[in-house]
């Protein structure tokens, strides 16, 4: 609990110095046009190769952008790497981020389903981790119902397209993907089979 103390504190200091900037929903709905291509014009992206990112926290959703933007200044040695992101990030300023994340955090909440057969062992490993593999619990950071915590820039992955949830977790156990705030989402998956990821990612797609 200490370590999650610490580290929603960090997440605080992160989002006060870097994403201070108010968003606006109108003029980010304006600007979004061009993010419609992937993630549809609600951030409720047509296919499951995009995250939906409709109701998704605004810091969170900041966060990616900066991180995107500083992978493409520093040629991947920082942030996170994504040649498409990348790109359609460069030429963001701070207040473009900003209304961009809150309009697509105004839009109605994400929605998915569980296959009945994952809900059990998905529900186990989210909310109580497995102490003998030493796999820390998913609800700690990002709640029961899987909505995370905006103050912290936790996401919200309820609702999430299964097959991008299975895909990150499987960066972050490669460290293809090293965005995460000391290395948090690195550890848990490092310890994660196939077989969890596998579950873990069905589940959560059916919390909301």
């Amino acid at each position: 609990m200490k370590k999650i103390a610490l580290f929603v504190g960090l997440y605080l200091g992160f989002t006060g110095a870097v994403m201070a900037a108010t968003g606006d929903a109108e003029a980010g709905k304006q600007k979004s046009t061009v993010c419609a291509a992937c993630h549809g014009q609600t951030g409720s992206s047509p296919s499951d190769m995009y995250p939906k990112l409709n109701g998704q926290h605004a810091s969170y959703l900041k966060k990616q952008l900066h991180d995107y933007q500083l992978a493409s200044e520093t040629g991947g040695e920082e942030g996170r790497v994504n040649a498409i992101m990348q790109g359609q990030a460069a030429n963001l300023n701070d207040q473009d981020i900003a209304d961009l994340a809150a309009y697509f955090a105004s839009q109605d909440p994400m929605q998915g389903t569980a296959p009945e057969d994952v809900v059990e062992p998905g529900q186990a490993l989210y909310m109580g981790g497995d102490e003998e593999r030493k796999i820390a619990a998913c609800v700690a950071c990002h709640g029961p119902r899987g909505d995370g915590m905006g103050l912290a820039a936790f996401p919200d992955v309820s609702g999430q397209y299964s097959s991008y949830l299975k895909t990150q977790l499987e960066m972050f156990r490669s460290g293809e993907r090293a965005n995460d705030m000391n290395g948090m989402m690195r550890d848990v998956a490092s310890k994660l089979t196939d077989q969890d990821i596998e579950i873990l990612s069905q589940y959560i797609s059916g919390l909301y």
